[in-house]
């Protein structure tokens, strides 16, 4: 380690370099996770290239969502983002990742090789996502509901730039792939570059491979992570089909294909505001108190969103965007808690394997939207993603009750 890494370590907590590294590793976060739905924005020039059905569009998404299973069950297992330096691990899975998504815009030909290569991307995509949340609690221990709503706000960011680079990019769809690629390359020479462990990292830990599972014996853990499964029950499902009604709701009105794709990119960009108004309450208020507001909200949101369908698309569109703002908001604060409730030893396993579980639970409520749009339309379809945000809400009230919320926040339950 070299001298200037050490005096970025040192430095106190409330120094200018915790800034630095909250930009640089935001920066870093939003364009290595562009990776995620870059072939979900080219899904209306794969459809008729390909030979596309419903199902098969279904899987180019939840390929992505079981990769990622598969690598975070496999990091968490081996408890690689604990015993080897994250920001390593960020920089190589950036770029693996980015290789198989140029893979997937250079070679793919059919929906079945698409298919491997999307799960290849999701699963070094799980070098990402944890292994960023680790880095940036190392930094900010006050206002680290702030700091981690700013990340999962740029990773929001990231997740909704594909639509945005297939409005505005090349009419030939495998050239904004290779350019996402790009983006993620860079994401991962950022933190290799930039971003350093913060003052307040642990040692590396020794390997344990039961971690994975002693992590919700800690009840405070336990609840936390039932908070998050809840929450991504909707979340996931909300983004990769939120889109698709967008457009098929437009079409009635014969809106052109690129005020549909930057309406998508806002929807989901919504998400990025409301991350970070939620992290800036979250370190005031409580973090149980908003998580179960925003669970609320959304929950309306997706009871309500289908009765727009086909109506003015203005007001399709603002509520669309509530519920953008709002299905996201909550994510940084179930990270936050995990960091504060946990083992400070394994915190990367313990987020890891939380993100495992939940990323699992999306890749069913993703596959259920399609289902119930063929049986009962989009006005009924999202309602079935309602039942998560409620019992999230259930799950965060009874946390702040117990004496283990004394330690969220320091002391805002």
């Amino acid at each position: 380690m070299g001298l200037s890494e050490k005096s970025i370590q040192v430095e106190a907590p409330g120094s200018s370099a915790r800034w630095r590294a909250l930009v640089f590793l935001s920066l870093a976060e939003l364009l290595g996770m562009s990776l995620w739905f870059s072939a979900s924005a080219v899904v209306p020039a794969l459809r008729p290239e390909w030979n596309l059905s419903d199902s098969s569009v279904g899987w180019l998404t939840i390929a992505v969502q079981i990769g990622f299973v598969c690598g975070t069950l496999l990091s968490a297992f081996l408890n690689l983002p604990d015993i080897i330096p994250v920001r390593f691990l960020f920089a190589v899975s950036a770029l693996a990742g980015a290789l198989t998504n140029a893979a997937f815009g250079a070679y793919a030909h059919s929906a079945s090789t698409g298919i491997v290569l999307r799960f290849l991307t999701g699963m070094f995509l799980a070098g990402v996502y944890p292994p960023g949340m680790k880095i940036m609690a190392t930094w900010f221990q006050r206002s680290r509901g702030m700091a981690l709503g700013v990340l999962i706000g740029a990773l929001t960011l990231g997740k909704a730039s594909p639509y945005l680079v297939n409005a505005i990019g090349s009419p030939n769809w495998r050239q904004n792939i290779l350019f996402i690629s790009l983006l993620a390359i860079l994401g991962g020479l950022i933190v290799l570059l930039f971003v350093a462990d913060g003052p307040h990292a642990m040692p590396a830990a020794r390997f344990n491979w039961k971690q994975a599972i002693v992590v919700f014996r800690n009840r405070g853990v336990r609840l936390a992570s039932f908070g998050y499964f809840g929450h991504m029950w909707e979340l996931y499902a909300m983004w990769a089909w939120v889109p698709v009604m967008i457009r098929a709701s437009m079409a009635v009105s014969k809106a052109s294909p690129i005020p549909v794709e930057v309406a998508s990119f806002l929807v989901i960009g919504c998400g990025a505001v409301g991350c970070v108004v939620a992290g800036l309450l979250a370190d005031r208020v409580g973090r149980t108190v908003v998580t179960s507001w925003a669970m609320a909200i959304s929950g309306s949101c997706c009871v309500l969103i289908g009765f727009l369908f086909g109506g003015n698309p203005f007001l399709l569109l603002l509520v669309a965007a509530i519920w953008g703002a709002s299905v996201i908001a909550d994510s940084a604060q179930f990270s936050a808690c995990v960091t504060e409730l946990g083992d400070p030893q394994y915190v990367g396993t313990a987020l890891t394997i939380q993100t495992c579980v939940g990323f699992l639970l999306t890749s069913f409520s993703i596959e259920l939207i399609p289902y119930f749009v063929r049986h009962v339309g989009w006005r009924y379809a999202f309602a079935i993603l309602a039942p998560g945000p409620l019992l999230g809400v259930i799950a965060m009230l009874r946390l702040r009750s117990l004496p283990e919320a004394a330690k969220i926040a320091q002391g805002r339950r």
